[in-house]
């Protein structure tokens, strides 16, 4: 081989050898970013041309994908039924994103989940459009819709959960406002920007769901947590265990003192289901100070404070904060201070001592179906932990009951079915309106629903309380799930 051929062949050779790196690199290391190019039209089209799954609950289609009779762009349009009242667990499709449970079950939706292989060969060699997977959700839409018109009403925000006590099922996940996620789904790039963007924008926050995304001081509904600490501790206490309740305790280390609700009078002492019932923060205090941070810690970790959930929703660290000492214990233990629990979070507290102390981690999926009808995965419930005993979970259910038909939480009584709860009244700041708060379960003695309602400071006015606000609202939830 001649000098001009030999140099010719290793050019060549070199060309090829750098064509070979520039595909490996384009395919394996661009690949991702290439796909998620806003100028990549292919792509654009490609997330319409496939029939998405329906998305159901109770029976009824909340979700579907319409076509649109434009085979080579856009075949496909989602259609969101009764949108906001379902968006902050659905979420949306959008032309570059998906969001909620249209995010989490992608890729059983969009027909590419390894499950579907068989199912997404046939659709191939047959030329059919691909088709996904649906996905059945637990919640129950006659309480969904009456948990939305009920938080709608009057403009408040917050959020309402509702929780299978046995099983985890979330029944109800509501959170105000809303939005309507039908304007995001158009197949039009600009149009659903400025659709997403406007809610992004909005200050009261429609994007967010506060069921699972925020924490809030849940006031005196984590009294309950700190009376399953309480007796706990000490096997031998009851409902009728007495303890110091005076009309203001001094808290160590401060010229503060801690006093109750509108400066009212527990009598200086009380049984632990009249505190309970009354609600009365210096027994509560007293109590935290004789434990410990250590201990009124541990049992909220019990109930699931501070663990990572996905259900699959993620959902936010509940946490009660760090040990700030003694006088800050005190305003722990009456869900003040660093307290701050997620909506979800206490819906568990609630379920947990209905289902004789055993915690269920929630989920949302009840299952999943092909095109063909055959279901490729059911939830399997699952125990995250033992908060208390069955023995402590039925003293509390009494206290729980007791502050329903003698207390604080009546709003909440069902025409004969013995409820438990426990109302809140959470400060925000220093002459700012309170956080609204019930938790409930029912029937208290065989429980089928469990509840939490927060109302967030200042949508239902300046003096509003639990048992005002958001008491009626769990009555109406639990009246729904319960078919009463």
């Amino acid at each position: 081989m001649n000098g001009t051929l030999k140099k010719a062949a290793i050019a060549c050779l070199l060309m090829f050898g750098l064509l070979m790196i520039n595909i490996n690199y384009v395919q394996a290391v661009k690949a991702d970013e290439l796909r998620t190019d806003s100028r990549n039209q292919r792509s654009f089209f490609a997330r319409y041309e496939s029939e998405r799954g329906l998305i159901t609950a109770g029976g009824e289609t909340l979700v579907k994908s319409v076509d649109t009779g434009r085979e080579k762009t856009f075949r496909f349009q989602r259609k969101y039924t009764d949108g906001p009242v379902y968006a902050p667990v659905i979420g949306f499709f959008a032309p570059e994103s998906e969001r909620g449970i249209e995010g989490t079950e992608n890729q059983y939706l969009n027909g590419t989940h390894p499950d579907l292989f068989v199912r997404r060969t046939v659709d191939m060699v047959t030329s059919k459009p691909l088709r996904g997977a649906s996905v059945d959700l637990t919640l129950v839409p006659k309480a969904q819709k009456v948990a939305y018109q009920d938080m709608q009403r009057s403009g408040k925000r917050g959020a309402v959960v509702a929780l299978d006590p046995k099983t985890g099922a979330v029944l109800t996940m509501v959170s105000v406002p809303s939005f309507d996620p039908n304007p995001i789904a158009v197949p039009d790039r600009a149009k659903a920007a400025r659709a997403y963007n406007k809610l992004d924008a909005d200050d009261n926050e429609p994007l967010i769901n506060r069921a699972t995304q925020k924490t809030y001081a849940p006031g005196s509904t984590f009294k309950v947590v700190t009376s399953a600490a309480y007796l706990s501790e000490d096997g031998s206490r009851d409902v009728n265990t007495t303890v110091d309740a005076p009309d203001v305790l001094p808290l160590p280390g401060t010229t503060i003192v801690l006093r109750n609700y509108h400066g009212e009078s527990c009598g200086g002492r009380a049984t632990l289901i009249d505190a309970l019932t009354i609600s009365c923060n210096t027994a509560f205090g007293t109590m935290a100070l004789e434990m410990g941070y250590d201990k009124l810690q541990e049992q909220a970790a019990k109930f699931g404070v501070g663990q990572e959930l996905s259900i699959p929703l993620g959902v936010v660290k509940s946490d009660i904060g760090k040990d700030e000492g003694k006088a800050a214990l005190t305003q722990t233990a009456i869900g003040q201070r660093s307290n701050q629990m997620t909506p979800l979070q206490m819906a568990m507290v609630a379920a947990a001592v209905g289902n004789e102390g055993k915690v269920m981690k929630p989920y949302l999926v009840n299952k999943i179906v092909t095109p063909d009808g055959d279901e490729i995965e059911t939830a399997r419930p699952e125990e995250l932990d033992e908060a208390v005993t069955p023995d402590v979970a039925d003293k509390l259910r009494q206290m729980m009951v007791s502050v329903v038909q003698n207390g604080t939480g009546t709003a909440a009584q069902l025409p004969g079915i013995t409820v438990a709860g426990k109302t809140g009244t959470a400060e925000t700041a220093k002459g700012a309106a309170s956080h609204a708060w019930f938790i409930s379960f029912a029937p208290a003695e065989d429980p089928k629903v469990a509840v939490a309602v927060f109302v967030e400071s200042g949508s239902a006015g300046n003096d509003a309380t639990g048992g005002a606000v958001a008491a009626p609202i769990a009555h109406d939830v639990m009246q729904a799930v319960l078919g009463k």
